[in-house]
């Protein structure tokens, strides 16, 4: 039997809650570069730990821990977290999960007055539908060596090819998303272990 994860202690947010954006390592990856001010700062922190406590659903269900809302006009109107597992379908990540209820509200496909906050580093695949759905801002809370297409690997966020190119922010709450990851990939080795000695 798999073990639940346990996510109650993994975010410091009393302690993240009084930092500045430059004191949580806020970068802003824009076109121009710079860092955003503490104003900011504070609203990315907040709809950031919107997207963790959805991530943390996604991790509940035994799916990585990615989550996603999408603003509009100062307020979230879609969120989504992973459900590839649960759902049993590859297109059932966070962001494509936010797109499709953000276009519903909206009714159209364009985005282009929103701005996404994710916990994760988009995909490939999530980095072309915001492409395609013309969000003009992405906020990114850690990034994804290995996978990541917003800047790790690839950035298909800001190609110069495309016909829109969107602005990223990247880092906010990096360490608490970090974390949120690093412990569900703990857990899932230690339940995988588990699983092989209760089958021995």
């Amino acid at each position: 039997m798999k073990k639940q994860m346990n996510i109650e202690n993994i975010t410091q947010q009393d302690k993240e809650e009084n930092k500045t954006g430059t004191e949580i390592g806020l970068k802003a990856d824009t076109k121009a570069g710079g860092v955003a001010d503490k104003e900011e700062a504070k609203t990315h922190k907040r709809y950031m730990r919107q997207a963790l406590t959805l991530a943390k659903k996604a991790a509940a269900k035994g799916d990585v821990p990615i989550g996603c809302v999408i603003v509009y006009d100062g307020r979230v109107i879609a969120r989504g977290y992973n459900r590839r597992n649960a759902d049993k379908t590859t297109l059932a990540h966070a962001e494509i999960m936010a797109i499709k209820k953000a276009s519903k509200v909206i009714g159209d496909w364009r985005l282009e007055d929103c701005t996404m906050y994710v916990t994760l580093e988009p995909c490939q695949m999530c980095a072309g539908a915001i492409v395609q759905a013309r969000i003009p801002k992405v906020v990114i809370g850690c990034m994804n060596p290995k996978a990541g297409c917003a800047g790790s690997i690839i950035n298909l966020l800001d190609m110069k090819q495309f016909n829109h190119q969107v602005e990223t922010t990247r880092g906010i709450l990096e360490e608490e998303c970090s974390a949120l990851m690093k412990e569900f990939f703990a857990w899932l080795r230690e339940s995988k272990k588990d699983s092989k000695i209760e089958g021995k």
